[in-house]
């Protein structure tokens, strides 16, 4: 399997949903099912059904976060020297072209991607557009309602 990109918040937010899962999620639905079994029958006990899928995605969850880590290439931001260039963990301040309004988006992987925050995906096409460009550079950015443009202002490593 490939390496999995994380920034170092994005692998310390994935240990700390990790610890959770495994120290307060898994013994709440062990309880409960053990609960639901004292009721008696299992065949018609919505209470054990619901347990029981709880389970399942909360050892799914277990193991697709321990995959992640385990194939995680963690990068720490303040540690790159990409010569101005935007790369991955780099945060980018960009103007519409159109607009003029300015953004600042930081380049993380998939799992700690959120917009509201200004992460955005390396696999997004805003991210695709901007690596390896430099600060004045133009990005284009193909989006359902046309071809955007970016003009990069300023790429820092923080």
């Amino acid at each position: 399997m490939s390496k999995i990109p994380l920034t170092i918040a994005g692998a310390a937010a994935l240990r700390a949903e990790l610890h959770h899962l495994k120290t307060v999620e898994r013994p709440t639905v062990i309880a409960a099912i053990t609960e639901a079994r004292s009721h008696g029958d299992l065949s018609e006990n919505a209470e054990y059904d619901a347990a029981k899928d709880r389970q399942g995605f909360v050892e799914g969850r277990i193991l697709e976060i321990e995959n992640k880590l385990g194939n995680a290439q963690i990068i720490d931001p303040s540690l790159l020297d990409a010569d101005g260039r935007c790369v991955f963990g780099s945060t980018v301040t960009l103007e519409d072209m159109d607009s003029g309004q300015t953004m600042t988006y930081q380049i993380v992987g998939d799992d700690e991607s959120d917009i509201k925050i200004g992460k955005i995906s390396v696999s997004s096409p805003v991210a695709r557009a901007l690596i390896g460009k430099y600060a004045g550079d133009i990005a284009e950015v193909e989006a359902p309602s046309g071809v955007r443009e970016y003009e990069i202002i300023k790429v820092e490593y923080v």
